[in-house]
């Protein structure tokens, strides 16, 4: 592949790394990860609610990783009430897991930068290590994309398996109890997608520029290899 050709795959390579790190920074500091609404079930097995008086016993919760906002609703109203993660519910939900999340949302960010920076070495400069090439490239774009992964699968098990958002919606709760009614993840839960399958595009992108995947050798280097070795 042409030279121009190949500056041209790479610098968009590093664009994309680039535009993926300061979007998973911005979604990590949102509380759109999940949305959801939370049902008063104490009140309204108490009135015995059904229909269009369910709704009055029906409230709103939506948080993200350090924050969020639920709306208590049990017959009386809306009352809004504003937390947070670190400290106020870290005896109730599963820290180790929280703390997981934070942490490999933090690597993404330094790996898509770290890959970005190399991407426009490679476009621009002229690589002279081993992780300035190629298989750096895939190294970053790699650990990028994994980390992503688990990102999802880590908050997706915390949110769905642990269920998080009855226990946000409990925390401080004596008489009432709330129970989920609906629950969906929110635009910032699909950025981290979006960012690992640009990192996995960008991989791609290495392969399409005219890299070989690293530690691969074709046939013909090792017949070569072979026959000088024979000669010695």
């Amino acid at each position: 592949m042409p030279a121009q050709q190949k500056k041209l795959i790479f610098s968009a390579a590093g664009v994309l790394s680039l535009a993926c790190a300061l979007g998973t920074a911005a979604a990590v500091g949102t509380q759109l990860w999940v949305r959801g609404s939370v049902l008063c079930s104490t009140g309204a097995l108490l009135v015995n609610a059904s229909g269009p008086e369910l709704r009055k016993f029906i409230g709103d919760i939506q948080y993200g990783l350090f924050s969020g906002q639920r709306v208590r609703q049990c017959g009386l109203g809306g009352r809004p009430f504003q937390f947070s993660f670190f400290p106020d519910l870290l005896r109730i939900i599963p820290a180790s897991i929280h703390v997981s999340v934070i942490l490999f949302c933090t690597v993404l960010i330094v790996f898509a930068l770290v890959g970005a920076g190399f991407f426009m070495l490679n476009a621009f400069g002229s690589p002279y290590e081993t992780l300035h090439g190629p298989a750096g490239l895939y190294l970053w774009s790699f650990i990028s994309c994994s980390c992503g992964c688990l990102v999802m699968i880590l908050f997706s098990s915390e949110v769905k398996i642990h269920h998080l958002s009855e226990k946000i919606a409990n925390f401080k709760e004596g008489a009432f109890t709330f129970k989920t009614h609906s629950e969906q993840f929110a635009n910032s839960f699909w950025t981290i997608l979006v960012c690992s399958l640009v990192h996995f595009l960008n991989a791609l992108l290495i392969r399409f520029a005219g890299f070989e995947f690293p530690f691969s050798k074709s046939k013909d280097s090792g017949t070569i290899t072979g026959a000088v070795d024979l000669m010695y």
